[in-house]
């Protein structure tokens, strides 16, 4: 098989297909259960024991947060438990990290992370609750799958802990999260976080309560009764209508001819040569829904719904199966107005179920596109429709070049190119950091920031568009081509960690936040931390856990 065009990890899945989970929907609960096939992994050189997981596991995972979200408008809590004996999860597998590449373990801690923020989205803003139902012990990567959600009940049967025992057995970090999670959402004393962090057998019962490491405990026998009623209390308070019909996600269609990967509305072409994906995308060419019960109707067929997951799906595609193509180019084609309009309905109906859970799930899609440590550059030409939500791709572009007039060379030249904002980029699709696109391009400058925002529903041709900071550079068609190619081959010729580094510095920029601390900070940390000695060498904690050999560290703090 060869890994140039056919991907060698698939994020396409269903509940048909899951090795790892069991869903039960029951009315306005739903119920998702860990059961790891432990011979169901991506690799065969390890096993998924006691409720461990890899990539495979957390596909799933985040394949049933999604549906449970558009294919169950009535579930309004969901409980997450394990289904083995005394065990709830066991963390991220060791075998699997340290037989993995430097940089799918990156990109694994990366989505697990982003798994992990779509179940605190969905408590958060789409009013489904998660609660975890702590049944056995919960290690590390188990660990932080609670502190993704709402409340965490553990049972007291005297064996059953939580625990982040990475740094005392592994050399590492906790990889998604749970150091920021248990003191910035948690609200633990840092000291206590901190003896909490060193300790590997973790903390059981009424003391994991006290610390704030859990909401509360019972004893076996009352365990189920307390579920039940921490369920039924958090489904009462959910605005989610209590009956369907949902939206079913059906598989998306994908054709690969070489280096072309082609959508309905998205397609990727990949220079290697030029180290190069070029995003096209295309604006919708027929009416779309002006209604919710139109756009219900519709389901995954609706321009706006299937767009943001064939975007979603091509970055997750070149971010795990194309590490080396470092420059992302996005092109747009089409009728400006269709975008326009087709987000009508996002903006007049926002209240309703769907309509908020396809507003989340583009924000959840570009704040993937922000987090995938790619170059991104935006080139705005004639025939180009960057209007409103796809107007974000400029706003999200560490580079964006619109062409200044039009192809003077040809017989019947098109119209000049131009952006449009929308109320879209007012701030519907928040960062990281909090804020919108355009409060990141402008922050600390308000004036600047209420001047672009001014231009909202205006067409922008090259020089208004520079004039109102919206684009980087705006050549004529004489430099056109030799301005693009330059900036693309001087991009593919500098080091691709120091581009990671410098462009995650830029692109968060304004207040810190629990989720730039998870990625923009613990990321990086995780970056380094394995890739040392300490951690990967022949000697090092990965490599050594489960021999019964003591790990050897190099102790000079650096």
């Amino acid at each position: 098989m060869s890994d140039l065009t056919i991907p060698t990890i698939s994020f396409e899945t269903s509940p048909d297909q899951y090795r790892h989970w069991d869903v039960a929907v029951d009315g306005a609960r739903a119920t998702l259960t860990m059961n790891v096939d432990p011979n169901a992994g991506l690799r065969d050189d390890y096993e998924l024991k006691t409720n461990s997981y890899d990539l495979s596991v957390d596909i799933e995972l985040s394949d049933a947060v999604q549906r449970l979200r558009f294919e169950h408008p009535e579930v309004k809590v969901v409980v997450v438990t394990g289904g083995l004996d005394k065990i709830f999860c066991a963390g991220a597998n060791i075998q699997m990290l340290a037989g993995s590449t430097h940089e799918h373990k990156v990109n694994f801690c990366k989505f697990t992370n982003e798994t992990r923020n779509s179940i605190e989205d969905a408590t958060a803003n789409s009013s489904q609750v998660w609660i975890a139902a702590v049944n056995g012990t919960a290690a590390g990567g188990g660990y932080e799958l609670a502190l993704a959600c709402d409340e965490i009940l553990l049972v007291d049967d005297r064996a059953s802990s939580v625990s982040l025992p990475e740094i005392p057995l592994l050399a590492v970090l906790p990889g998604t999260g749970g150091l920021t999670r248990v003191v910035e959402k948690r609200h633990v004393r840092r000291d206590l976080a901190d003896a909490f962090a060193t300790r590997t057998e973790g903390i059981r019962g009424r003391q994991a309560v006290d610390w704030g490491l859990v909401d509360q405990t019972a004893p076996l026998s009352s365990f189920s009764d307390l579920i039940d009623e921490r369920a039924a209390a958090r489904a009462a308070e959910s605005d989610r209508p209590d009956h369907g019909p949902g939206v079913r996600l059906e598989p998306l269609e994908r054709t690969v001819d070489g280096d072309e990967i082609g959508y309905s509305t998205v397609s990727v072409s990949i220079d290697r040569r030029a180290g190069t994906a070029t995003f096209t995308i295309a604006a919708p060419d027929d009416a779309q829904p002006a209604t919710p019960d139109e756009l219900v109707d519709a389901g995954a067929a609706a321009w706006m719904l299937r767009c943001a997951r064939e975007l979603d799906a091509a970055v997750l595609h070149l971010r795990f199966n194309e590490t080396a193509i470092g420059t992302w180019v996005f092109r747009t084609e089409g009728n400006a107005d269709a975008v326009t309009a087709a987000e009508q309905i996002l903006a007049a109906h926002r209240d309703h179920w769907l309509v908020r859970e396809i507003r989340l799930y583009w924000a959840r899609t570009l704040k993937r596109l922000d987090l995938s440590a790619r170059s991104l550059v935006t080139l705005i030409e004639p025939g180009s429709c960057f209007a409103g939500i796809l107007a974000e791709l400029v706003l999200a572009a560490d580079r964006s070049f619109m062409l200044d007039g039009t192809w003077e060379d040809l017989d019947d030249p098109p119209e000049s190119a131009t952006i449009r904002l929308t109320g879209a980029n007012l701030g519907w699709f928040p960062m990281s950091n909090g804020l919108s696109r355009l409060q990141t391009r402008f922050w600390g400058r308000p004036s600047a920031l209420a001047a672009a925002e001014a231009t909202a529903g205006t067409d922008l041709e090259a020089r208004d568009a520079a004039e109102a900071e919206l684009v980087t550079f705006a050549p004529d068609d004489i430099d056109w081509e030799d301005e693009v190619r330059v900036a693309l081959e001087e991009r593919s010729s500098f080091s691709p960690d120091a581009l990671t580094a410098m462009e995650a510095n830029y692109r968060f920029v304004g207040p810190e936040t629990p989720e730039t601390k998870i990625f923009s900070r613990l990321s990086a940390w995780q970056n380094w931390v394995f890739q040392r000695p300490n951690a990967v060498g022949p000697n090092g904690a990965l490599q050594r856990f489960g021999t019964g050999s003591r790990p050897e560290f190099d102790t000079r703090r650096v």
